[in-house]
């Protein structure tokens, strides 16, 4: 027996029910404006017009924050299961498109995305320039599968089913620090003169740490007084003379203000993964930025770092 939905009986517009969704995500109007893009005024007009249209009461305003209302709750699950399939509409419509032209997004570290996919994306453009590329700069994992980012290039390989991936290659991260800061620690020539070093965080789950000590470099947290998550931060105050950061070989052997820390040190190694959700590299477009960054990847000398 066929299911006959009534359409007369659907009262509310999907626009204001993906705001809705949105700001129960983010927590605020302001945050779930500026993931849509749009002004906060509009996103706050579209959420009390849903509450109107369904004549229920979705928020409490809490402050400067909102508050699911029992109601809210009931609902949030529904609209969020509306949400899933509005995005594999959009995966299923972008996977058919047989267009080169048109925009594409790539998600990477701030360091990889400075340093190395910066003059791939330029030589990108210059090959087509009817592509316009958005860079999404971020050291968490972009979620594809939600259309955060079309591709994105990752150290790790990813373990969602729907996602295609492509190992690239192994790239070496090492130790540096400023010929002064070496010099004021006693220039140390083995892992154990390490042990007293000043070492700058870029995260806070311990693996840094873990790292080098299978390094054979005796630290704990005491070694780590600064903590940032972001790359750029840490290598500027490594420049500084602040203490011991790691990163991509190259990247640091082409800074002459610093110098590697234990030259035969044996470097920790990170792979380069390329990702990309499986419906959406079925589109030209896509699959042609895939492809490139592939082979642009495979020759660049430039390791990576963390995304």
């Amino acid at each position: 027996m066929q299911f006959c939905m009534d359409w007369r009986a659907v009262k509310f517009d999907w626009n204001r029910a993906r705001a809705f969704l949105v700001t129960a995500e983010e927590g605020s109007l302001s945050a779930a404006a500026r993931a849509l893009g749009m002004a906060q005024p509009t996103l706050g007009r579209q959420v009390d017009a849903l509450e109107k249209e369904l004549n229920v009461v979705l928020f409490e305003r809490v402050g400067r924050g909102l508050t699911l209302t029992p109601s809210g709750l009931d609902l949030l699950d529904h609209v969020r299961a509306m949400g899933e399939a509005a995005g594999r509409v959009s995966l299923a419509a972008a996977g058919q498109s047989q267009a080169i032209e048109g925009p594409i997004c790539i998600a990477a570290s701030e360091t990889y995305a400075e340093h190395v996919l910066a003059p791939i994306v330029a030589e990108l453009r210059r090959a087509e320039p009817g592509i316009t590329v958005e860079i999404i700069v971020s050291n968490s994992p972009s979620d594809l599968r939600r259309r955060e980012a079309d591709i994105a290039i990752r150290n790790f390989r990813p373990t969602e089913p729907d996602l295609i991936a492509r190992k690239i290659r192994d790239v070496p991260a090492r130790l540096y620090a400023t010929p002064g800061y070496l010099e004021r620690i006693g220039n140390p020539r083995l892992p154990y003169d390490l042990r007293h070093a000043e070492f700058i965080n870029v995260e806070s789950t311990g693996a840094l740490i873990k790292g080098l000590r299978a390094m054979g470099i005796d630290v704990g947290e005491s070694n780590f007084p600064v903590l940032t998550e972001n790359y750029t931060v840490m290598w500027a105050l490594v420049k500084q003379g602040v203490g011991i950061g790691i990163l991509d070989g190259n990247i640091g052997d082409a800074e002459p203000r610093v110098r590697r820390v234990l030259p035969d040190l044996a470097p920790l190694v990170f792979p380069i993964w390329l990702v990309a959700h499986r419906e959406v590299n079925t589109s030209r477009r896509v699959r042609r930025v895939f492809d490139f960054l592939a082979e642009r990847l495979a020759r660049a000398q430039t390791p990576i770092t963390p995304q």
